[in-house]
């Protein structure tokens, strides 16, 4: 019997696959580490118990580098630890659309530890290996708001939610998922609370100053996606109202450049970006909106204008709808974040 199995401390395993990040790994295992010990520490002068067991875990156990250059070193292989109570992915440094085909063995691991009735947690990217497992099939899920696209295509069983930060499902509520960057912490936040308690979950916030991502993902995402270029007449048409988007009449402008009936031109745009061309001038007008708010002070109503909306009201519905916060308080959250960084 492990250390831990004998102090009655709950054993999470950080599984550490071949494209896993430092950060996120390390800075989980140490949020994790310091449950039931560093308050004690900061209190009273003498470090508490550890209430959680954090230890990571690798296909063979030995140590590597990762694609960051990066050296990870695991406590074990994945078939030496003892059953986990908890198992947690940290992101995956990989595109969108890669196959994990590779992730054989941490699959099938993966599979017998949900069996077994662990916890599974994925920080980021790391949920895309639950759903290769198939294990958030007929599912809500999220991840990375960059990644949300190709998991929702790829495995369209899996109900995506694109722009919250955190998703808890399955039976027993065993599957959560945190999205993206840094909203690993609300997810080692949340596996303190749900393993040990709320009490200790809040001392460790406030140890270390971590603000919840009560806004979600939403505020931060791109609404926009990179250009596509496999159709050559949409692609040029794309480039065009990139330059035009403040136009009165940007769809129609599109048309004629692109030569095709108004009818064949909205059917080949829908199916070269996946939206239809007005929502695709939405995006655009609102990440340039997004820009002039960060950057300037020009009132909101002088915003809309600029992008190319005469309705400052209508301006505000789509800008809250689409980004989750109204245009001023985007330009309280990130404004004075770029001034500070300048």
């Amino acid at each position: 019997m492990s250390e831990p199995e004998r102090r009655g401390v709950a054993t999470i395993a950080l599984l550490a696959g071949p494209d896993a990040t430092a950060s996120t790994l390390y800075g989980m295992y140490d949020i994790l580490g310091s449950a039931g010990r560093d308050w004690s520490l900061l209190m009273h002068g003498r470090a508490g118990q550890p209430l959680l067991a954090p230890r990571i875990v690798s296909r063979d156990g030995r140590g590597f580098r990762t694609g960051n250059g990066a050296w990870i070193e695991p406590h074990a292989a994945l078939e030496a630890l003892p059953a986990p109570q908890a198992v947690c992915v940290p992101e995956l440094f990989v595109a969108p659309e890669a196959s994990l085909a590779g992730y054989g063995p941490e699959i099938a691991w993966l599979r017998n530890c949900h069996q077994g009735g662990a916890l599974l947690a994925a920080a980021c990217t790391g949920a895309l290996l639950f759903a290769e497992a198939g294990l958030l099939d007929d599912q809500d899920a999220t991840t990375h708001w960059a990644y949300c696209d190709a998991l929702a295509r790829r495995f369209p069983r899996v109900r995506v939610h694109a722009h919250r930060s955190l998703v808890v499902s399955g039976e027993g509520q065993r599957l959560i998922m945190a999205g993206g960057g840094t909203t690993w912490l609300d997810l080692a936040l949340f596996l303190v609370a749900r393993l040990v308690g709320v009490d200790e979950a809040m001392r460790l916030a406030r140890i270390n100053l971590i603000d919840w991502h009560q806004d979600g993902q939403q505020p931060y995402a791109a609404l926009t996606s990179s250009r596509q270029v496999a159709d050559a007449c949409i692609s040029r048409c794309q480039v065009w109202v990139a330059r035009h988007y403040d136009t009165p009449s940007p769809v129609a402008g599109m048309v004629r450049e692109s030569g095709l009936t108004e009818r064949s031109f909205k059917r080949r745009f829908k199916a070269a970006t996946g939206m239809t061309p007005m929502e695709y001038v939405h995006t655009l007008r609102l990440e340039e909106a997004k820009q002039y708010l960060e950057s300037g002070d020009d009132p909101i109503d002088a915003v809309a204008e600029q992008v190319g909306y005469a309705d400052p009201s209508f301006f505000r519905r789509l800008f809250g709808r689409r980004v989750g916060l109204t245009p001023s308080q985007y330009r309280r959250r990130f404004r004075a974040m770029r001034l500070r960084l300048q």
